[in-house]
This record gives structure tokens, sequence and C-alpha cells, in this order.
């Protein structure tokens, strides 16, 4: 029984799952919205023909859909009556997602399966009212505004990373889809500093594991984190953030539409430009982190998807 979870699985018998399978789907769901074969079998321990016929039952039923990326099979379960069924009807998992997000998705699940015994706390919701229930202010969580016709709309821990929390530590997860540089690592730290110092005030262990493909991508990363533990962090005033507002602002002069209609409109970018500038202002260099690790994924290996 996977006790972070909390008996969800149990919701599905409606739909003819139950036990190991009825696990599999809600941890798909729950984590990432997609996975492979490869996934599947190891976690059922079953081999490729009856992986193949799990899928095709899903597909067949209306609640998956399975598209081939660079060679790779990719099965998205898009049904919204399962993920209301385990209380996740709104999550963007359902939605179809760039390469870059599906490989960061099929990382993030691949930890937790491999780690299904921690507290995970799968959803926005949970990650929220946890860090509430210890105190912690909703100003202090790693947050995005989306903004459009004087509307806005706040996703706290948007990049829908895997984090688990219980009363001695808190594990934080980024998974690198394979960036050229330690940007986006570097952005993702700034925006969980103060919580992860507001944790530490409350005798929380602070400990991130980084999930990567390749050698190249696993050393660069624990020289980051290796920053963060010995205090040159993620809060420090750097070029993470910085180039996070160049790019802002590139895509605004018109060399990157989508990333406009990312952070939705004009209105949503300057709102994130604020909140960038604001979080370098209040950055300090103090260690943040207790812990860190790389973990390199055995299922996706090196370069390519």
């Amino acid at each position: 029984m996977i006790a972070h979870l909390k008996g969800r699985e149990k919701a599905l018998r409606r739909f003819g799952w139950t036990g190991a399978k009825a696990e599999w789907i809600a941890l798909a769901c729950l984590h990432s919205g997609v996975f492979t074969r490869a996934q599947l079998s190891a976690w059922l321990g079953i081999d490729r023909w009856k992986a193949y016929r799990f899928v095709r039952s899903l597909t067949d039923r209306g609640f998956a859909a399975e598209d081939t990326f660079a060679r790779r099979k990719v099965c998205r379960i898009y049904s919204r009556p399962v993920y209301r069924a385990l209380g996740a009807e709104h999550v963007r998992h359902r939605k179809t997602a760039s390469e870059e997000v599906l490989v960061r998705r099929l990382l993030s699940l691949d930890y937790v399966i491999e780690h299904s015994d921690l507290p995970w706390l799968p959803t926005e919701p949970e990650k929220v009212a946890a860090f509430e229930a210890l105190g912690i202010e909703r100003a202090l969580l790693p947050v995005r505004v989306y903004g459009r016709d004087g509307r806005e709309t706040r996703r706290h821990f948007p990049v829908k990373l895997p984090v688990a929390l219980n009363a001695e530590r808190a594990v934080f997860v980024y998974a690198d889809p394979g960036h050229g540089t330690a940007t986006a690592l570097r952005s993702w730290g700034a925006a969980h500093r103060r919580l992860w110092q507001a944790l530490g005030e409350r005798s929380r262990t602070v400990e991130v594991v980084a999930i990567a493909r390749g050698h190249r991508e696993t050393r660069r990363a624990r020289k980051v984190m290796r920053g963060w533990a010995e205090g040159s962090g993620p809060g420090r005033p750097g070029p993470g953030p910085g180039e996070e507002i160049a790019r802002i602002e590139r895509a605004i002069r018109g060399k990157d539409d989508a990333l406009v209609e990312e952070l939705g409109g004009l209105q949503g970018c300057l709102l994130r430009i604020v909140e960038l500038k604001s979080r370098q202002r209040s950055a300090s260099p103090t260690g943040t982190i207790g812990g860190f690790a790389a973990w390199r994924s055995s299922r996706f290996p090196g370069g390519g998807f």
C-alpha cells in the first residue's frame, strides 16, 4: 500500500482497476499524466506484451492516448472522470505538452516510482496546505502569476515537480529535461529559496535531488547544489533570474510569442519580471539546503529523448 496515495487508488475500482494496476494509474495521473511502457513493465513486473495490452486497453476505452516521440512510445492519460475520481480533475497533466515538459514529467515519475515510500505531496493544493500547516505563508512559496484582461491567476509550484514532506525533512526534486546550461536549475532554486529557509527555521532538513539523463548534467547539478548547501546558494542575485528577465524582455519585443502566451500575455510577462526583480533584491548568501543528490535515470539515458 502506497501511503501518500491516501487510498485514492480505491476510487478507481469503478473503472475496473484494483491492486497494483490501480496504484499505477493513480501514481501516473497524480505525478505526471504520462508514462512509458518500460516504466509500466517495471512497476507491474510484466513483460512487453502484457504492457502493450494494458496500454491498448486504456486507449481503446478512451482513457488515454499513446504517441511516439523520438521513437519512444509515451502514454498520456487524459480522461477527466479518472482524474475526478482521484480528486485531481483540474490538474494540467491531462493536457498535451511540449517534448521538454514530457521529459520532465517522465523523469519525475521515474524518481517517484523508485521512491514511492516517501511522503509525496502530489498536487498543488496538497503542497500549499502542507506548508501552511507549518505556519509558512503562501507568499514564501514558489508562484507564477498569469494575467489577462485585468485578471490574475496565481499558480504555486508551477513547474509541478515532486515534493515530499514529513516531520523531519523535506525533499524537493528537480528534473532536467536536457538543458544545455544550469540557468533553469538556478532559477528554480531561487524560486524556492525563501521556502527552504522557512523550513530550516522549523527544524526541517531540506534535501534537493536533481534528476538528469547524462553524466554531464548530473555533474553540473552537483556543482550548483553544492553552492546552495555551502551558502553561495539559489537566492543570491545572479544569472538565473537575470537571464530569465532578459528572455522575457526579448519575448515582449516580439521574438518569442509562445513564451508571452505561456506567461499569460503582456501583463503576465510584466508581473513575472516584477517578481524576479523582487527576488533579486531580497536575496541573501546564506546556505539554504542541508543535503543534495544527483540521480541519473536508467530508463532515459544520455542525449535524445
